[in-house]
């Protein structure tokens, strides 16, 4: 029996390399414009029986995605698109097997579908790109800097112009926004809520604004290290270890400039 199942993978495999022989060939007299009417049915026909002969890779790529909200049919669906891409996009000449061609290519459409769905708003992939990209950039040199870096620092340092920067980034707020419809739900609640039950209530946050304002003009009398450490504990939830790793200091040292930076702070309050 185990023989047999052998045999049977072996001949799939042979067969899938035929029919790539042949798809490969007709696709090239295609590109070149000297294809038949019937060598353009063949060619859709090889394509339809490639795309049959992967569905299966298809699926098992896409389940692994299915716990994150999408339904598993569209998620094969996408994921389709990515198999029909690497069909036209394969060549023999690889020496590699077509499901190791293929499989980067199906899970990078399956990823792009979430990326593309998070945003609220149709936003151009290369401003979705660039926000990330401001993200990480924001970070780094907010460390390697001692402050947040200016709009014209992140362009030089992305090599993007200061308008797409500021756009990356106001576009960024596109990003997840949530539906009035929403469900909020909280231990004990006995019954869910959404965001419209918010809408008209008082805020609380607003009477942290002062408070908010008052720590910001606090931060001044800091240097450009504490303000990293205390950004990247208090506001990053980054560990003392892991600040020590990035600052290259010990753990230790990070924890003494932490203690002086909060007294700073509480005596700047203070002082208001």
């Amino acid at each position: 029996m185990h023989a047999s199942s052998h045999e049977e993978e072996r001949w799939d495999r042979q067969r899938t390399r035929e029919t790539f022989t042949r798809f490969v060939r007709l696709r090239k007299d295609r590109e070149l414009g000297k294809i038949t009417a019937k060598g353009t049915a063949d060619y859709e026909q090889h394509r339809a029986d490639l795309v049959v002969a992967h569905l299966n890779l298809v699926r098992y790529l896409a389940v692994k995605f299915a716990n994150r909200g999408e339904a598993l049919d569209d998620l094969i669906q996408v994921g389709t698109v990515g198999l029909l891409k690497a069909i036209d996009r394969f060549d023999l000449e690889r020496g590699v097997e077509f499901t190791t061609y293929a499989t980067p290519t199906i899970v990078g459409e399956i990823k792009r579908y979430f990326r593309d769905k998070g945003w609220a708003v149709k936003v151009p992939r290369r401003l979705q790109e660039l926000n990330l990209a401001v993200n990480r950039a924001l970070e780094k040199l907010t460390v390697k800097m001692g402050r947040s870096p200016t709009v014209a620092e992140l362009a030089t340092h992305l090599g993007a112009t200061e308008e797409d920067v500021l756009e990356a980034q106001e576009l960024g707020q596109a990003y997840n926004l949530l539906s009035l419809d929403t469900e909020l739900s909280g231990e004990g609640d006995k019954k869910s809520q959404t965001l419209a039950d918010y809408v008209g209530q008082n805020d609380a946050a607003l009477d942290l604004l002062e408070d908010k304002a008052n720590l910001e003009r606090a931060f001044e009398v800091l240097t450009g290290r504490e303000r990293v450490i205390l950004y990247l504990r208090f506001y990053e939830n980054v560990s003392q270890t892991e600040i020590a790793k990035r600052l290259n200091v010990s753990q230790m040292h990070v924890s003494r400039l932490q203690a002086k930076a909060l007294e700073k702070l509480r005596s700047a309050l203070q002082e208001r």
